[in-house]
């Protein structure tokens, strides 16, 4: 079996809830993007003699329960009465099943019941309230469409809000653990082999997995894996985001294309795209997770100086050299794809580097705000700015791929009218670069 990593805490609260479940009915609902590792996750964590496992495809109710009630009789050995069509019945049959014996019970793909009846979130809430006091079952609401889970658990107008007594949202691997997987597979990596694993995978399980079995554990090797002609990965950002944008999906996608090609402001993007894209963006960030705004270190958060990036490494590699170019992923030319990519690596990978080093800062758990500046007529620009309000400490970093090309003497006149505002707090110059991966 192929090594499990890093869900230690996931793990303990999943299984702390299992065992809450024995004697009351618990429900979580579990978040994460596509790929991230959520069902593997679920399977390892629960015994699966007890653990019903069902997923939910877009078919015919009725024929979606006779595969639910397959699992129910192979799993729990339940006598089965009368006609069940509906998920209705599915779900009050378990839960006075429950009532005996506590259980299982993992929905896979949640939100797709919108898909096939949407009616089945306000029944499940009245057999829910109705049964939970006399219940032991631990259910589990697994989904992938960040928008909709969030919606189904967390909109006050939604049936199930409130219902659910935990949640999870699942979140790509961190750097230490990036480091670890690669270190298993490639002792001897170099800089630039993990700053590719980073930039690619982004700690995504199933892009992780996917590099691990082709092992492309070098930045070449990587990028061969992703210009192949049969490559998941060429059609992996429509895979994954299709179902969250719907029929308007062509907007997000410009938009998403222009900010990993570093058109990051708002101004910027409407100048290129002709129309007004607020609406976009405030759905981008707040519905659907995947961008995030930035304001330069010390601006009021009504300040206009805002810029956005893409959260998910994978998505802004993808529309940044993929869908930009997806005429010629069409026609098969993978030559020119890899030509465009080593043209424009060096720039890229230096921005990845500065992501590479803010994650790794807010993962050290030291500081209290982390963040990177530039001034309104964008001359000064720092990369990152990481404060400790408690031990009253402020420190600037300079991010280079090459150290010789640093110079804090500069890092420090840019940070001259910055360091004004702090005048008891211990001031710290440091330069960062792929020999400090």
């Amino acid at each position: 079996m192929q090594k499990f990593y890093n869900r230690e805490n996931e793990i303990a609260l999943l299984e702390t809830i299992g065992q809450r479940a024995a004697s009351s009915a618990e429900m979580t609902f579990v978040v994460g993007r596509r790929r991230v590792g959520k069902t593997e996750l679920l399977r390892r964590t629960f015994d699966q003699s007890n653990t019903l496992y069902f997923f939910v495809e877009r078919k015919n109710e009725a024929l979606l329960c006779e595969e639910f009630l397959q699992e129910i009789k192979l799993k729990l050995g339940t006598s089965i009465y009368g006609q069940i069509v509906t998920f209705k019945q599915v779900f009050a049959l378990l839960m006075d099943v429950s009532q005996q014996e506590s259980f299982t019970l993992i929905i896979d793909e949640f939100q797709e019941f919108a898909n096939i009846n949407a009616s089945i979130y306000s029944e499940m809430q009245n057999v829910w309230d109705e049964k939970k006091n006399l219940s032991k079952i631990n259910l589990i609401l697994c989904g992938s469409v960040y928008s909709l889970m969030t919606k189904i658990f967390q909109n006050a107008k939604e049936p199930l809000f409130g219902r659910a007594t935990a949640n999870l949202r699942l979140k790509p691997f961190d750097i230490q653990t990036i480091k670890t997987i690669l270190a298993d597979h490639r002792p001897n990596y170099s800089p630039e082999d993990l700053l590719a694993f980073f930039t690619i995978t982004g700690g995504v399980a199933k892009y992780v997995e996917l590099l691990i079995k082709a092992k492309a554990f070098t930045k070449e090797r990587m990028l061969n894996e992703l210009f192949a002609e049969n490559s998941m990965f060429l059609h992996e950002g429509k895979a994954v985001l299709i179902d969250e944008f719907g029929k308007d999906y062509g907007n997000y996608f410009s938009i998403l294309s222009l900010i990993a090609s570093s058109k990051t402001s708002r101004s910027e993007m409407e100048s290129i795209l002709n129309g007004s894209i607020g609406g976009y963006l405030e759905k981008l960030e707040n519905e659907f997770g995947l961008i995030k705004k930035m304001r330069p270190f010390g601006a009021k958060p009504s300040g206009k100086s805002l810029k956005y990036r893409i959260e998910d490494n994978f998505l802004n590699f993808w529309f940044r050299f993929i869908y930009k170019y997806r005429s010629a992923v069409e026609i098969g030319n993978f030559v020119y794809l890899r030509d465009i990519v080593q043209r424009d690596y060096e720039t890229y990978s230096g921005l990845m580097l500065e992501k590479y080093f803010r994650q790794k800062l807010i993962e050290s758990g030291q500081f209290s705000e982390i963040s990177n500046y530039w001034d309104k007529k964008g001359i000064n620009e720092i990369d990152i700015i990481a404060l400790n309000e408690l031990e009253k400490k402020l420190v600037f970093y300079e991010v280079k791929c090459n150290k010789t090309r640093i110079s804090l003497p500069v890092l420090q006149k840019k940070s001259e009218n910055i360091i004004k505002n702090f005048p008891t707090y211990t001031i710290q110059y440091k330069a960062l670069s792929m020999d400090d991966l």
